[in-house]
């Protein structure tokens, strides 16, 4: 006993020179001795992080009533104190105590603070487990990463209950094994375990990352059965799920046959929508879900400044900015990350490097947000060196990071650079790339005119070729005018996807560029049999939070005659600087004057028309397109903000392009 007492004296010290939690608080140790020395009081204390004071008063009790140590490890966890924790754990060991049920409090304290080490020495050395020290083991196990062991410590139990297997489920699935985390449920339901609220939000999120609609309706018919529909967490899961698969209308029912919906129920409806492109949609679901007092958090920021990152509409993400910035929102790295993004597809760089530069917590999505803003500039530069940056400072590139930085190496001609990442990715990280990385590499190769490199790669790579990276070589061919590769290329996209109208009109563009008129004729005859419709060129952007779209020839705007003879004064200016209109670019059989009426009313220059008839000098334009620019309106937009002195900042399908003194930052590389 003299040896425990030594033990405590010197732990009171320790606790006596600690910080207390909230010192405002406090009430005089006389005032806690008027009180009976009760279990709950104990609790009480403990509940409010008040150890020392609690100890103070009953330290006889603790040595007649060992179990207490539970009160005062909770007590722990929520004054975030592990150092704390260990010095109990100390007194615990000298006071003899082996309690399996103190055993467990302090297993979960370890666990929670992620400590897995001193969690798996405790575990190891416990004389009496049960079933709660197992399910506390494995849920440690699964927090840190190591499924293995705890699939071990979950198939070594004789007996499991309910949680045990929601344990693993859970784990299963966090970490994307979500086939496993299916079969491990089937398992347990032909046991006889009943799934609780939980296990099916395990089980629902599992078919959201599979997109198994299947499975997921068949859960679906099981929460019916069993009156689950009204539980708000398994009404979001079940949600999440379809909106996920793809099945909107469907999660749209589910949350709106829901008794009541609260904060998690609107980011779902409001992430599905976004996830699924209905960004217009989430923007008026977020300013409903306000009106109907709910706080937005920083999930639902995510979900809604990406929707304004897709629409490129500055004005929104700007105002939607400040409200992050009021809800305290912008301190979440994710939250800032997605910041980065929306201002960079936007046009405004400056912007994204300045979200990035004041964020004081920092992880690897949030740089790689940074290289991919860069990449989507063209200072593939930048981006290499904010990579080498990331490096230095210890923290570990994913296959995300790399990804991003293909694709800036690949739009800046940085082919050699591009390659040799490739190498560091595979040899130095480990990674295994994706059809993702592969499409960029031969976009990368492709660009920098080694054709035969690209498609070798193609037929070689160990993961099965998709349309798109076989379009990436078709869209190369194009560029660099190789007719035979191209028909090999187009080949593949249609055998794989037989209705994709890009496919073509590249060929009916490589037929045309050689004036084979009647190769034309033939590929618009099948488009027209195969009822494939070629997607129309259009152009947007945003005046005064309203935006304004247009479409090549368009005479649909109210102020679409004053735009047309706005763009016949400026051609003409244009043509008097040396302006000469591309029209070998119009890929039809017209005569010159049709081509030429034709080129100046393509949609972007209608745009960028219509922006400087209604905005202030100096003021930078900012337009984006859903197809590439083309050559001829390249050469006119560069003519103009040189005539205009104006910056002109145009996004297409794969990069921005910034204007300014009759130059582009491309370097007409593109």
């Amino acid at each position: 006993m003299g040896k425990s007492c030594l033990s405590y004296l010197r732990f009171c010290c320790c606790l006596f020179n600690s910080k207390p939690l909230q010192t405002s608080r406090f009430v005089s140790t006389s005032t806690f001795k008027t009180a009976s020395n009760s279990r709950e009081e104990i609790t009480s204390l403990c509940s409010k992080g008040y150890i020392k004071e609690a100890i103070d008063i009953f330290k006889s009790e603790i040595w007649l009533d060992p179990s207490l140590f539970s009160n005062f490890l909770q007590a722990c966890i929520i004054r975030k104190s592990l150092l704390m924790g260990k010095q109990l754990h100390s007194l615990i060991i000298t006071s003899g105590c082996s309690n399996t049920f103190v055993s467990n409090h302090l297993l979960n304290m370890y666990s929670k603070f992620k400590d897995l080490q001193s969690a798996v020495a405790l575990f190891d050395h416990m004389p009496r487990r049960n079933r709660m020290s197992c399910n506390i083991m494995i849920n440690a196990y699964v927090q840190s990463g190591a499924l293995d062991s705890a699939r071990n410590v979950f198939d070594e139990m004789s007996h499991r209950n309910v949680a045990t297997w929601n344990a693993m489920v859970a784990g299963l699935i966090q970490f994307e094994f979500n086939e496993e985390g299916l079969g491990l449920f089937s398992e347990m339901h032909e046991l006889g375990f009943s799934p609780d609220e939980f296990t099916l939000g395990s089980i629902l999120r599992g078919c959201a990352g599979l997109r198994c609609l299947y499975a997921g309706t068949q859960v679906h018919a099981y929460i019916m059965k069993y009156g689950f529909e009204f539980d708000l967490v398994v009404g979001s899961s079940l949600a999440h799920m379809y909106m996920k698969s793809g099945s909107l209308v469907e999660g749209e029912k589910v949350i709106d046959s829901m008794p009541a919906r609260n904060v998690v129920a609107w980011n779902t409806l409001i992430a599905g929508k976004a996830q699924n492109g209905y960004s217009n949609e989430v923007l008026d679901n977020y300013n409903i879900m306000k009106l109907a007092g709910f706080r937005p958090d920083r999930i639902t920021f995510v979900s809604v400044i990406s929707s304004c990152s897709e629409l490129a509409t500055l004005g929104q993400g700007q105002q939607i900015h400040a409200e992050a910035i009021k809800a305290g929102a912008c301190s979440v790295v994710a939250v800032i990350s997605t910041l980065v993004s929306m201002y960079s597809r936007c046009g405004c760089l400056e912007d994204s490097v300045k979200a990035f530069v004041e964020s004081e917590d920092v992880d690897s999505v949030l740089w790689s947000s940074m290289i991919a803003a860069y990449g989507f500039h063209g200072q593939g530069e930048e981006a290499i060196k904010l990579f080498e940056r990331m490096e230095q400072e210890g923290l570990e590139a994913n296959d995300v990071t790399f990804l991003s930085l293909f694709y800036a190496c690949s739009h800046c001609g940085l082919k050699d650079e591009g390659v040799e990442f490739f190498d560091l990715m595979v040899e130095k990280y480990g990674l295994k790339p994706r059809l993702e990385h592969y499409t960029c590499i031969v976009d990368l190769l492709g660009r920098s005119g080694c054709l035969k490199e690209a498609e070798a790669m193609i037929r070689l790579m160990p993961v099965k070729a998709d349309a798109i990276i076989w379009k990436t070589l078709l869209s190369a061919c194009k560029k660099h005018k190789n007719a035979d590769m191209a028909s090999r290329a187009a080949e593949e996209v249609l055998r794989v996807d037989p209705h994709d109208s890009a496919s073509y009109v590249l060929l009916s563009n490589i037929h045309a560029s050689a004036k084979r008129w009647k190769d034309v004729s033939e590929v618009r005859k099948t488009m027209r049999d195969k009822k494939v419709k070629k997607e129309p060129g259009i152009s947007w952007l945003e005046i005064k939070n309203q935006v304004h779209q247009f479409s090549v020839g368009d005479k649909s705007h109210p102020k679409s005659m004053e735009i047309d003879l706005y763009l016949n004064e400026l051609t003409a200016e244009m043509k008097l600087r040396g302006y000469v209109p591309d029209t070998g670019s119009v890929l039809h059989d017209m005569d010159i004057e049709e081509k030429e009426y034709n080129l100046a009313h393509h949609s972007e220059k209608l745009a960028i028309a219509f922006a400087l008839m209604n905005t202030c000098d100096g003021i930078p334009i900012r337009v984006m397109k859903n197809l590439r620019v083309c050559e001829d309106c390249h050469v006119a937009i560069k003519f103009i903000s040189q005539i205009k002195y104006r910056e002109i900042i145009v996004r297409d399908t794969s990069r921005f392009h910034h204007f300014k003194n009759g130059c582009c930052s491309c370097g007409d590389y593109w």
